[in-house]
């Protein structure tokens, strides 16, 4: 058997996509899937292809595990590890930029960490979408 998860995307604009996930766990849990592909979302008004995105809010519901966010890359890169409880971040201000190195791909990635059975997770993202030149 497997987690039952479930991806969404709420919104997706030229600026700004919103999507949100959510997890019910068997206890497998997840390592390194991907949740947002910026290959996938829409292009800006000059058909340019999204190429990143930059987290600006997360609202988060976490029981009995923890999630780490990812930047996808060659050695991927924490974003933000998301604990057990609800919450909303705000980063309008600075927007967590994605700061990849090597083979940066632009996607967004999650780990759960600690899942046992019946743990979950809903968590939506706010992004800030980016646009190769």
């Amino acid at each position: 058997m497997a987690d039952a998860v479930t991806s969404q995307t709420i919104f997706d604009g030229e600026r700004v996509a919103v999507m949100k996930f959510t997890n019910v766990s068997d206890g497998t849990g997840e390592a390194g899937v991907v949740k947002v592909d910026v290959s996938a979302l829409a292009a800006n008004n000059e058909d340019k292809a999204c190429n990143g995105v930059k987290i600006e809010r997360m609202h988060t519901s976490v029981n009995g595990m923890s999630v780490n966010i990812l930047w996808d890359a060659t050695a991927d890169v924490p974003a933000f590890i998301v604990a057990p409880g609800v919450n909303c971040f705000d980063f309008s201000k600075i927007q967590l930029p994605n700061d990849a190195g090597a083979g940066k791909t632009g996607d967004v990635l999650f780990t759960t960490i600690g899942a046992a059975a019946n743990s979950t997770y809903t968590i939506m993202l706010e992004m800030v979408k980016t646009y190769a030149d």
